[in-house]
């Protein structure tokens, strides 16, 4: 293995995010309070959002956003198979059962023209995916919704600093264009805070739900209690969940957010450049951009000729010391999912394919133009020997 390793991913973490969390442990409040109001603020601004409320990871926001929308035992969400397995695990989270509909193969999202046929009696929410950070045709499919009488949930796990082309604007996503969207700040994500997640609504109903349902169920927020010149006793007006986020990784965050342009630019430079070294090469399908849509570029996938074993391509790069993954998975493939009640909408071979033929190359804004050199020349050299 090369001396140099080139991870698939790496998240900027340096001493702007130490000494905000520094002031954190300073200040005696860790869990829960002034910082996590602060994120939740400034995260609502920069995707132009009406309520904003943070939770403990990105599965916690889909659970979450699907309970607020109503979604309970019996129901059906179509979303789809082709994203990470929390995509169809928060549904089941809920007792209810995914409708599986298939993907477009150029934008790796939920096929709108397919998501209508899945309509049933039973189907109480539409849930599509922001693919790798890749918006999906949201107008579409909020007509379909609308059509149904259905909540639109977005999965933005990815889509931070991501826009879509909406009513002749660019609007970030996350504003939300649907009912809800949900954000993940995994160390693979483009902003971080190790791990955490955030649930943006332009309804205000449901945004006072979302902050009982992550804290208990507790009336009085544990802030209003500590601050208070008088006794108050709290109570719990339903069972719910601790989905709480920290004070010491809001810190993290809103640090995080102030970097978030340089974060995408820089990202958007470095997917331009593997456009242009990887173009025309008879064995690669670039990704590309819709022209109503703005990728963040949280991932950068190709998808692979059918004749290139995509196992020992990555194989052959980590050999030499470039990390890659696998393309998006299809949860229903998964042995998790042969144990659970799930249909699909039709047929899910688009998903299949893109999973098995595909692998996301790496990418992150330290990533040096050097760097980036070895993973094209390295890449080119096995698939044109």
């Amino acid at each position: 293995m090369s001396d140099e390793f080139i991870p698939v991913a790496k998240p900027w973490l340096d001493a702007e995010e130490s000494e905000a969390v520094a002031r954190v442990i300073a200040s005696g409040w860790v869990t829960q309070g002034p910082e996590v109001a602060a994120f939740e603020r400034e995260f609502a601004a920069i995707v132009q959002a009406p309520h904003a409320c943070a939770t403990t990871n990105g599965t916690s926001a889909l659970h979450l956003a699907l309970l607020v929308a109503g979604v309970g035992p019996g129901d059906e969400v179509i979303t789809a198979s082709h994203s990470f397995v929390a995509t169809a695990a928060a549904v089941r989270m809920c007792g209810a059962t995914p409708v599986f509909v298939d993907i477009q193969r150029d934008t790796f999202n939920l096929d709108p023209a397919l998501v209508s046929a899945a309509v049933s009696e039973k189907t109480r929410a539409i849930l599509c995916v922001h693919q790798l950070g890749m918006p999906c045709d949201l107008p579409a499919l909020r007509e379909i919704a609308a059509a149904h009488n259905l909540p639109l949930i977005e999965d933005a796990a990815c889509a931070i600093g991501s826009c879509i082309l909406w009513n002749d604007r660019w609007e970030p996503i996350g504003r939300p264009h649907g009912d809800l969207a949900c954000f993940s700040f995994h160390p693979r994500k483009v902003l971080t805070t190790g791990e955490g997640g955030m649930i943006t609504t332009a309804r205000p109903e449901w945004d006072q739900r979302l902050r009982l349902l992550r804290h208990h169920g507790m009336s009085i927020p544990d802030t209003v209690r500590h601050q208070s010149r008088e006794i108050i006793f709290e109570t719990y007006v339903e069972t719910a969940f601790n989905y709480r986020l920290t004070d010491l990784q809001a810190a993290i965050g809103r640090q995080q957010l102030r970097r978030l342009p340089t974060l995408i630019e820089r990202r958007r430079e470095l997917a331009a450049r593997y456009s242009r070294a990887l173009a025309g090469h008879e064995a690669i399908v670039t990704p590309t951009e819709p022209a109503w849509a703005q990728s963040n570029w949280q991932s950068y996938c190709i998808a692979l000729a059918e004749r290139i074993d995509q196992r020992a391509l990555m194989q052959f790069l980590l050999d030499r010391g470039v990390a890659t993954r696998r393309g998006v998975g299809c949860a229903h493939r998964e042995p998790s999912f042969q144990k659970v009640p799930w249909r699909a909408g039709g047929s899910l071979a688009v998903g299949e394919w893109v999973s098995d033929h595909s692998i996301i190359l790496p990418l992150y804004p330290q990533m040096t133009d050097a760097q980036q050199d070895k993973v094209i020349d390295l890449l080119l050299s096995y698939l044109s020997p």
